[in-house]
């Protein structure tokens, strides 16, 4: 029951520059549980924004009267990426050496919070469960550990779908257990669950 809302709210993302580049908000009014209604939408590209400093944006909403002031940060990811199969990091055998002399005995003590880094390729799944009327599904994968998620494009209509993503972790705590569940998209609606598996950093 508020014209002028004030949420506070803080969300973190994972930006990747090969992602693109805009940011969409929408925002919506509740009746009560049944009855929703768009209030207006805005954009945000991110490319346009100064690096590591808090942008203050007043955005006004498309087509409908008001506006939205937000805080946008845009900081260096560390640690966490995603790349295509041909470039994955571990790839380059420079890179392979300088890594090994980074985590070398000698070096144990430089870094204490540097444990490591956690390297997945998700290749593909086989035969999935059909979550579409038609017998098809639209699966994405999802990888998370620790605080740190990540996930695959869609591969649409299809129950063996071939994403091959390279993700690239740091380890916060060798004790973590990295879960990887595999979802069908569903448009507006919250995505069905297609099975999960989760893989103890200390049985790799």
């Amino acid at each position: 029951k508020s014209a002028n809302p004030q949420w506070r709210e803080q969300f973190d993302f994972h930006y990747f520059s090969d992602r693109k580049d805009m940011l969409d908000i929408e925002v919506w009014r509740k009746d009560n549980k049944k009855h929703e209604e768009l209030l207006g939408t805005c954009q945000v590209d991110i490319t346009a924004l100064p690096m590591k400093r808090t942008n203050c944006l007043e955005l006004p909403l498309e087509k409908h009267p008001g506006s939205l002031l937000m805080l946008v940060a845009v900081a260096p990811c560390t640690g966490v990426s995603i790349s295509d199969l041909c470039v994955c990091p571990l790839g380059d055998p420079s890179e392979r050496q300088q890594i090994a002399q980074r985590y070398s005995l000698r070096n144990s003590f430089r870094d204490i919070k540097d444990i490591g880094f956690l390297q997945v390729k998700v290749l593909k799944a086989v035969d999935l469960l059909a979550a579409d009327f038609a017998g098809k599904s639209d699966p994405f994968c999802v990888l998370e550990l620790g605080n740190d998620s990540l996930q695959t494009h869609t591969v649409y209509k299809n129950l063996n779908p071939e994403w091959n993503k390279v993700f690239t972790f740091p380890i916060k705590d060798i004790h973590d257990v990295l879960e990887v569940t595999v979802f069908d998209e569903d448009g507006d609606k919250p995505p069905d669950f297609l099975g999960k598996v989760a893989i103890p950093l200390l049985s790799v």
